[in-house]
């Protein structure tokens, strides 16, 4: 396989990752407090439903942001 043929970026282009994100754990935790609400208080299943859903606004609307800020070029095959 040749350096053509590759997905390997060439020498000098910049590797875009995304940086650190506490949207994970948070949603970790509202889903948590919505399923332990179904069987045990009805306030933790919708602080858990609230939760869940606006960290799932919040991700998504920070990723929408992100794609937007790459280049024009970014995922083009050469």
């Amino acid at each position: 396989m040749s350096v053509e043929e590759s997905n390997v970026p060439p020498a000098g282009e910049d590797i875009h990752l995304p940086g650190g994100s506490i949207e994970p754990f948070l949603l970790t935790v509202g889903v948590t407090m919505a399923l332990v609400g179904i069987t045990w208080k009805w306030w933790l299943l919708v602080l858990g439903l609230l939760l869940t859903v606006g960290v799932l606004i919040t991700w998504i609307r920070a990723a929408v942001i992100e794609y937007r800020h790459l280049p024009l070029e970014h995922g083009d095959e050469h």
